[in-house]
């Protein structure tokens, strides 16, 4: 496992096991929810996805039922029957997470978040709008496929800009839109100029700075890394993404000296022995 999934791991889990065992559908208000996981190769966005198209749902859940146990897919079958007997959304919206659900302990995360997120589509809810486009997008983050990747985003990106339309205000669905712009479509530039619209109305906003920093690494532009990242760090000295991507930065800056004294420091904020061992090596390799 890479060094920093000690730090960005946790809140994949958090999400996702929402799905799995139920539990309180308001998304978790921690610093630097939105990861970014792709590499890019020039200026300062990831590049698109070219002529490649979204995987379709249909085949998504083809794919997944036929990986189901009997007994399980008897239930979706039976749950998706009562759709048929029903035109009220409100009903439809309560059938649609009882879906959610059985395909979630199934281990079948990307059906069970498309139902989620129908059911917010149908609640018309700001928060369960927010709550399922950010389910999507830690999906998208971890994905291999990038035809998944590219539908995960395409609905990542319908949920949050309906949550928007409830209220322009939510930056949590700002965020997390301009990131699946960036990171699952062919136009990354329109995540990036919502970042730079944060930050022009708020320079020290710490999300929308750690975004852009981490871009900036990727596009190996490590002296405007170096200050998304102290800039972070005034707000929220203690912030371990920050320590984390900032070492990074100032090691592709080439001052060594500065990268061992953000890792230092992230080492003891996080206090994990594991953690603390990768850290160790690489801190004897700058030396």
């Amino acid at each position: 496992m890479r060094t920093v999934h000690y730090i960005t791991l946790a809140v994949a889990v958090i999400l996702i096991a929402l799905l799995y065992w139920g539990g309180n559908t308001v998304p978790p208000r921690g610093k630097n929810e939105v990861a970014m996981q792709r590499p890019s190769s020039a200026g300062e966005v990831s590049p698109g996805p070219g002529t490649m198209k979204p995987a379709s749902v249909d085949s998504i859940i083809a794919v997944s039922r036929k990986q189901l146990p009997k007994t399980v897919a008897d239930t979706v079958s039976t749950i998706e029957n009562e759709l048929t007997a029903i035109s009220d959304s409100s009903q439809m919206a309560v059938v649609f997470k009882k879906l959610a659900r059985v395909w979630g302990r199934a281990r079948k995360p990307r059906v069970a978040i498309y139902y989620e997120a129908r059911a917010a589509k149908l609640e018309n809810s700001e928060k369960s709008l927010t709550f399922a486009g950010q389910l999507f997008l830690e999906l998208l983050e971890h994905e291999e496929d990038r035809s998944v990747q590219m539908w995960e985003a395409t609905e990542a990106i319908s949920c949050l800009e309906r949550a928007l339309a409830l209220n322009k205000d939510n930056e949590e669905a700002t965020l997390a839109l301009a990131s699946a712009y960036i990171q699952g479509t062919a136009e990354p530039m329109k995540g990036v100029q919502m970042l730079l619209a944060i930050t022009r109305e708020k320079p020290e906003d710490v999300q929308a700075n750690m975004l852009l920093g981490r871009m900036s690494i990727q596009s190996a532009q490590y002296d405007k890394a170096v200050k998304r990242f102290e800039t972070v760090l005034k707000v929220e000295p203690e912030n371990k993404e920050a320590l984390y991507f900032a070492a990074q930065a100032y090691e592709g800056a080439g001052d060594k000296a500065k990268a061992i004294e953000m890792l230092e420091k992230c080492k003891k904020v996080v206090n994990n022995p594991e953690f603390s061992k990768d850290i160790d090596l690489h801190i004897n390799s700058l030396k």
